[in-house]
This record gives C-alpha cells, structure tokens and sequence, in this order.
C-alpha cells in the first residue's frame, strides 16, 4: 500500500469492487441480445475444445515413436457429412436467431414516442417533440417504446447505449433510427463508438431513464416554450412557404395538409412514401422530388436552414393534418412585416413541394 499513491489505489479498489463483464442488462432487448451472444460464445467454446482436444490426442496417438511407418488412413463419408452438417446447422440457427433481432431493434412499435439526436464534433443533442433540448443527456420514461431519430451535421458518429445494448449510426445527410424500451430506471452511459476525430473519447453522455410520473414533472419543468412543431411554423411562416403551399385552388405548389404518410406519384412516375427522410430531402434538395404536376422552380435550403431548423420542419409537416391549421399559417404569414425573418423573397416555394404548371 505504502508503495502505491492513494489515487490509484482508490481506482483499483473502485475499479475490483464494480468491475463486470457486461453492463446491467436495462431495456426490454438486452436479455435476449445477450442469449444470442452466450450462445455463440457456447458454440464457439465447444469447438475449440473440440479441436484441442482431437490436435492434442492425435499428437500423441500418432506420434513418430508410436508410428515410425506412416499410416494410410481412408476417408469417411458419414464423419465428413457429420463434421459439415452439424456446424452448418449451428451457423443457420445463429444467422435466424440475428435476424429475427435484428428487425425486432430497427422496427419500432407504432405507439413509439419519438425524440431526435443530432450528432455533432463533440456532443449529442437530444430534441424532444415537446420542444425540450438537452446536450449529452436523454432523458426518458421507463417502460415506454422510445424511437430516436439520428442524424449528423459534420462527420460519422455511431450513439451506443451499452445497457440497452443498441448501437446506431449518425450519417451526415441521412436519418437513421433504432428504438428500446428501458425496464429499469437509472443513469447509464452513452457513448460515440465511431472515431470522430481528436475530441472522440469525451462525446460521452447519460441516459436518465424515470418513472413516467418523473418524467412528465422533467418535461414540464424543461420545455423551452414552444414544441418542435410550433418552432417548424414560426419557421414555416417566415420563409413564406405559405406563398405557394395553400388551401387556396389556384395555389402554386401542393397542399401539405395530410402529406406525411401519403403517397406522391413524381413526375419520374416513382411512387413514394412521405416520410422523415423525403421531407428532409424535399427540403434540402427539391429537384430530385418533383410532384407530378407541378414545376420545379422551388429554391433549395441547403445551408440555409440548420438541422434543427429542418427538425421543426419536418415535426411541424407531421402534424399538419387540417387545412384549418394550414390557413391559420397562411393567415400568420400574411401579418408578418415583409421584413421579419425573410430569408427568400415572397413568391418562391417552401419547403416540401414544387410550384404548379
């Protein structure tokens, strides 16, 4: 003791005491990740015993001293169809086994509550619907099916929450989205899993999962004012997206009302589903995602909207389900001063639509 400094022995002691192999299993997945990992662990163990055990005996059974003259020894078809068979199968068990997890992490449930996470050189930023912000932290209520909605505004980042034993990357230009659901309350750690560049080791944050009463008590106590969709039609507004997305007949691009979810035909002739992702890209890049009937005179918004800004476009599009909302923008558009947070000149077209023929 009296040849080790008292801070490093407070970390070994610290580091003996609560030292495991796998962290606490905390969301509804984690049991069943961690049976498919035992057993491949299992299998695998079992083979390498095998083959040592089979290197070993042969070694000895068919040494030089025991066999000075080499012996022919001639195949077996059944110990050949036994050693293929066996492993083939084991190998088709675990590949099913991944599968069927696989699609049970990146296929949310409908009632999934969900928040976005932008990552960034050297933090995560979580934006909830009801407009709550954090940085490094997530904040969520125990079990209830949680969907994030990822995406990078620099370089590739990969969010990794151990005790849920889910990992998904952060692609710059591209949502992706995984979901859990956390049994347990408690703090646990998040990590960046993907080399980020000189700061990667502290883009580390905690995930603070509560019980739903504490967390409605968190949402009421941190929200910022406004949810994402109040902020996506305050956005919506100052960029006169209203100039040309209208209830009005003779309106230039097409009505948004009810657009999540639907169906567009282009004028490729693909048929697509509206979604995170094509809004996004409607947004940013309008050319590529011309609805039939309209031309494509809509300015892009790349660099002009931050990914926050295309969030709240997005979330405020996803409920925009009446006309009557969209009027009461159009209305909120036509009493800003011409001045106010314009960006583009009136007359161009917004964000998720072309202007008609």
């Amino acid at each position: 003791m009296n040849q080790i400094s008292p801070v490093l022995w407070q970390f070994l002691v610290k580091w003996m005491t609560n030292f495991s192999l796998f962290p606490p299993e905390a969301s509804k997945i984690a049991p069943q990740m961690d049976a498919l990992f035992f057993f491949m662990v299992l299998v695998s163990l079992i083979g390498l015993t095998l083959v040592v055990l089979l290197l070993v005996s042969f070694s000895i059974l068919y040494h030089k001293n025991r066999n000075p003259v080499a012996t022919q020894i001639e195949g077996s078809t059944l110990l050949e169809a036994t050693w293929t068979i066996i492993p083939l199968g084991l190998f088709l068990i675990m590949f099913v086994w991944g599968a069927l997890l696989y699609f049970r992490i990146y296929t949310p449930p409908a009632n999934a509550m969900n928040i976005y996470v932008v990552g960034k050189q050297w933090m995560w930023k979580a934006e909830h619907p009801g407009g709550q912000h954090e940085i490094n932290s997530l904040h969520i209520p125990i079990n209830q099916p949680v969907q994030l909605t990822i995406i990078s505004q620099d370089v590739f980042h990969s969010f990794s929450i151990p005790a849920f034993r889910v990992k998904r990357e952060a692609i710059p230009g591209r949502y992706t989205t995984v979901w859990f659901e956390a049994t347990a309350t408690g703090t646990y750690h998040l990590f960046c899993t993907q080399y980020c560049g000189t700061n990667h080791s502290q883009m580390i944050g905690d995930v603070v999962v509560m019980t739903p009463e504490d967390f409605k008590q968190w949402l009421a106590t941190s929200t910022s004012g406004n949810s994402l969709a109040q902020n996506g039609e305050r956005l919506f507004s100052s960029l006169s997206c209203t100039a040309c997305h209208n209830t009005r007949p003779d309106a230039r691009g097409p009505n948004l009302t009810g657009v999540y979810g639907s169906h567009l035909t282009l004028t490729s002739g693909q048929t697509i589903t509206v979604d995170d992702a094509y809004l996004r890209s409607a947004i940013l890049n309008p050319s590529q995602h011309i609805t039939q009937g309209y031309a494509p005179i809509m300015p892009t918004y790349q660099g002009q909207i931050s990914e926050d800004g295309v969030i709240a476009l997005v979330e405020y599009l996803k409920h925009l389900n009446t006309d009557y909302r969209l009027q009461q923008t159009t209305n909120t558009t036509e009493l800003l001063p011409e001045q106010e947070g314009a960006t583009t000149p009136a007359g161009k077209a917004a964000p998720a639509g072309e202007v008609k023929q």
